[in-house]
């Protein structure tokens, strides 16, 4: 094996081609990214950046010292244009070609679009952060589109900044399909506390100069609109290369897509043999944790390990820091375990079919949620969490 090439420069790229050279990988190892600046942290974009608290330069992954140590043939700015699996080559967006003996895909997402929102923000980018960072000025009017995780965070942000924000999402309660309807509505009041304009149960049908369209015709004005209504997989240059693809790249537990390629991060959509069922993670620790995971497999095909971890994320609102391990969607119950809903720190655990399969803390220490790992980890049973404390 001469050849390895890793497509995408974040940080599942990066975990992906640290691991290999960890591991004794001496070949040439190429990493290959969209985007100009070397591989740097997302996840701080809608928080330090967006307010403000950092510089770009203070989101880079890695020194530019560590990078060469790894010896990469480095490919920044110019993207993955299709994939020959048969030849082993990835054909580059300025036209080049480069060969692969083994292939790692970590392309990542790209926000979601509504109509008509072209001058619209979207928040993915370190140069997306930037550019919003820019218009937030106090007195001004932002319409944020979609109360998920990063359309809340930019809310608080913009609130914090002096601006006038409306938070607009098609839901009732904003994330009740992940957290429950009734951590939902905690989190929410939070916004509304804090002055943001929280409307629910509203649909936007476009973006206009002037703000944006609802579907009952109602407009919406506004200084600036972020669209926060999502993301979709990377995986549209793979068309016609035959890897398995749908809502991501189709991986087993191995994160192998096909012999010879594998996949980690936002983009991979594998069999997470400790819930039984395909999941597609779009969590930083995730990212990182795959990246190693595949990177090992790829090396070792004949020892590989089942990549089964207990997903954790985390979100930062304003002066509240809210923490999850485990696979909360699809969840059928949700009891709080310590704390209090309305004094905004508790502990929630939730269970799928008759285990425990997530927890989420508010206002809580680490040490309150960290023991949860295991009991997911070891999937204790739904009756021992609520007759005793499993931990």
């Amino acid at each position: 094996m001469k050849r390895i090439v890793i497509v995408g420069a974040s940080a599942a790229g990066l975990a992906a081609a640290e691991t290999l050279r960890r591991e004794g990988y001496d070949g040439t190892l190429t990493l290959i990214g969209d985007e100009p600046p070397p591989p740097y942290d997302r996840p701080p974009l809608s928080k330090h950046v967006l307010s403000g608290q950092w510089d770009a330069g203070m989101t880079a992954l890695r020194t530019p010292e560590d990078l060469a140590a790894l010896g990469l043939d480095l490919r920044l700015g110019v993207a993955a244009a299709g994939l020959d699996p048969a030849t082993r080559v990835v054909r580059l967006a300025d036209g080049g070609t480069v060969p692969y003996d083994r292939l790692v895909i970590a392309t990542g997402v790209r926000p979601r679009r509504l109509p008509g929102d072209r001058d619209a923000h979207v928040l993915r980018t370190l140069d997306d952060a930037l550019a919003l960072r820019e218009r937030l000025k106090p007195g001004s009017r932002l319409v944020v589109v979609g109360a998920g995780f990063l359309g809340a965070e930019a809310a608080a942000v913009a609130c914090r900044l002096g601006v006038e924000v409306i938070l607009l999402e098609p839901a009732p309660v904003p994330l009740a399909h992940a957290v429950g309807k009734e951590v939902g509505m905690v989190l929410s009041q939070v916004h509304r506390d804090h002055g943001v304009h929280l409307c629910t149960g509203v649909t936007v049908t476009e973006v206009t100069e002037r703000g944006v369209l609802l579907a009952d015709g109602e407009l919406v004005e506004a200084d600036e609109v972020l669209v926060a209504v999502g993301s979709l997989p990377n995986t549209d240059w793979l068309g016609g290369s035959g890897l398995p693809v749908a809502d991501g790249v189709l991986c087993d537990e191995f994160c192998r897509a096909v012999p010879n390629v594998y996949a980690a991060g936002d983009v991979a959509r594998w069999h997470n043999p400790l819930f039984g069922t395909p999941m597609r993670i779009e969590h930083r620790t995730n990212a990182a944790e795959q990246g190693m995971a595949a990177a090992r497999n790829l090396l070792h095909p004949e020892t590989c390990k089942p990549f089964a971890p207990v997903p954790y994320f985390w979100s930062d609102q304003y002066d509240m820091r809210i923490q999850a391990y485990g696979y909360l969607r699809g969840h059928d119950e949700v009891a709080v375990m310590e704390g209090d809903l309305s004094e905004r720190r508790f502990v929630a655990a939730y269970r799928t079919g008759e285990t425990l399969t997530g927890v989420l803390a508010v206002g809580m220490p680490p040490k309150a949620i960290r023991p949860w790992r295991q009991a997911i980890a070891t999937g204790t049973p739904w009756r021992a969490v609520l007759a005793t404390d499993p931990l």
